[in-house]
């Protein structure tokens, strides 16, 4: 299982939407959106659990493309720079 970063999300967006679009590159197992605490609205990025295989063929066919006018940011989560306060990487 493998856990993807999507940023660059409209503030419209839903996990049902975001499970839906990446649903054609194979079975999500869990979709979590950060909201605001306030509004309710995507604070513009998410996680998404999915297979290897299937987690490589969703960053191949959506990183770059556009999703209800954002270019999407598609790539596994990165866990080296959890709580790190040195230099960034």
């Amino acid at each position: 299982m493998k856990k993807l970063f999507v940023g660059s999300l409209p503030p419209t967006t839903t996990e049902e939407s975001l499970q839906a679009l990446f649903s054609e590159y194979g079975t999500v197992r869990s979709v979590k959106i950060a909201k605001d605490l306030f509004s309710g609205t995507c604070k513009g990025f998410g996680f998404l659990e999915m297979e290897g295989h299937e987690a490589r063929a969703a960053i191949s066919g959506l990183d770059g493309k556009t999703f209800e006018g954002h270019y999407l940011k598609v790539k596994f989560e990165d866990q080296r720079g959890r709580g790190h306060k040195g230099r960034r990487r």
